[in-house]
């Protein structure tokens, strides 16, 4: 690829970098919002800069749509994936139970990592990541050779939708190639008297990558590496994207709102907090030139009257109950109406019919999310298998119960199951291998590995 072309953006990316500026300063909410409030919080026709400025220095968040995407990530991920390797190579067996446990080379177990491309995906729309291999020098012969070297060692590189800048699909809508933008502040010596930014472009084909860096903003794009990436047998690019759909992309329903409750919810403060400071109020018919404070003392004739100016509270009233139909109403994009209870809003009358009835359409879009991330994880898994030449049959279940009951009601199903007599022994050890996964949801790969090994080889019936 071309130097001068390295930094072009896609025209999709281009109309769309400030709105993923926006919607991760509202998924963040803090400080982060509170830097950038001015984009934000609407000046008023004619407003002072003082007063406007004094508005921004006063402005807080409630962050209703951040509690939301975590509570979905949380949920969701509760119970982590079972992932089932099935086949005879050690060796590979091996490698996924350290990936598994370590799918970035910095500690991050495989559920972790997906569910922070899934928070990202429900803020910014989509989020990648991208499979990578170890380089090293010189040529092998052999797999033992390949594994001792450290090359068939994948791992994930995570990316947000900002910095894929541009790429291209071919007609079938396989992707041909794809840029990646990354920068970051760097001293390369302690010594150094000041910081650099440093950006990095590097571009990915069907078989090959190529890195770029510039250092500063004065300095030129130079290239830095270039070769076969750990994709190139199967002859795709190594990026994979987890996409939302206009309908689950949750930070797109819910950011106008969130907005426009962060407008009502400042403004409605900003006049409470005048209404305090009232100003007071003369009636006479002489001229009025007397100083009034709290250290004074003023002098009324014999027809004057002195009173205070304050709100009657009319439209706070109005103000306050709109504030509480936009939260419920962010709540309600988000398939979450039962989390908005409160008194005013009437919720706490629902039935225990409806609330069921409102949590199971909650449930439904969970396991679209649950199907959607899956799919993903699938596809990550068998990618790996097949550059690397596994003899493994990899799938990915679960993230579909999201019900916190008690374990002993599952195991009473179960037993219900089997004792119907079914005369299928892959029955009985696929029932016996979902109980053990989800009592051991949070134990190692390698253990649920031998496990399953264990229940497969017991013999039918038991």
């Amino acid at each position: 690829m071309n130097t001068p072309n390295i930094n072009r953006e896609h025209p999709e990316y281009i109309a769309r970098k400030t709105m993923w500026r926006q919607y991760r300063d509202l998924y963040g909410g803090g400080e982060r919002l509170r830097e950038n409030a001015s984009e934000y919080l609407v000046r008023r026709h004619k407003e002072p800069g003082q007063v406007y400025a004094e508005r921004l220095s006063r402005v807080f968040y409630e962050n209703y749509i951040g509690s939301i995407v975590d509570w979905y990530a949380a949920t969701l991920l509760r119970r982590e994936p079972v992932l089932l390797f099935e086949g005879s190579d050690g060796a590979a067996r091996t490698f996924y139970n350290l990936f598994s446990d370590d799918c970035d080379l910095k500690g991050t177990n495989f559920s972790e990592f997906f569910r922070q491309r899934f928070v990202q995906a429900l803020v910014s729309g989509a989020s990648y990541l991208v499979v990578e291999c170890p380089r090293a020098n010189g040529p092998v012969s052999t797999r033992a050779e390949e594994d001792a070297s450290g090359r068939s060692r994948a791992y994930l590189v995570d990316y947000n939708a900002d910095e894929v800048i541009n790429w291209n699909y071919d007609e079938t809508g396989s992707l041909e190639w794809a840029v990646i933008r990354t920068s970051c502040l760097q001293q390369s010596k302690v010594t150094d008297v000041k910081w650099e930014r440093e950006t990095r472009w590097i571009y990915y084909d069907r078989e090959n990558f190529q890195i770029y860096r510039r250092v500063g903003e004065a300095s030129l794009v130079e290239l830095i590496d270039e070769g076969r990436h750990g994709l190139a047998s199967l002859r795709r690019v190594p990026l994979f994207r987890l996409q939302m759909s206009e309908g689950l992309w949750l930070m797109n329903k819910a950011a106008l709102l969130q907005l426009e409750h962060f407008n009502k919810s400042n403004a409605l403060s900003w006049a409470l907090t005048m209404s305090l400071f009232a100003t007071p109020v003369v009636y006479s018919d002489r001229e009025w030139n007397q100083i009034v404070g709290e250290s004074y003392y003023i002098q009324l004739g014999p027809g004057d009257r002195f009173g205070w100016t304050e709100p009657e509270g009319k439209v706070y009233q109005i103000a306050a109950d709109n504030l509480v139909r936009l939260k419920d109403e962010i709540y309600r994009v988000c398939y979450l109406l039962t989390h908005a209870g409160t008194a005013s809003s009437g919720d706490l009358r629902m039935s225990g019919l409806s609330k069921q009835r409102d949590f199971s359409i909650t449930q439904e879009v969970l396991r679209a999310y649950g199907d959607g991330v899956k799919d993903l994880m699938k596809q990550v898994l068998r990618a790996i298998a097949a550059a690397r030449q596994d003899s493994m049959t990899i799938d990915v279940s679960g993230l579909d119960e999201f019900d916190i009951d008690d374990f002993s009601n599952e195991l009473d199903d179960a037993k219900k199951l089997l004792d119907l007599g079914i005369g299928s022994g892959t029955l009985r050890k696929q029932v016996f291998k979902k109980l053990a996964f989800k009592y051991l949801c949070d134990a190692r790969q390698e253990i649920k590995n031998q496990v399953a090994d264990e229940i497969d080889r017991m013999k039918y019936p038991i």
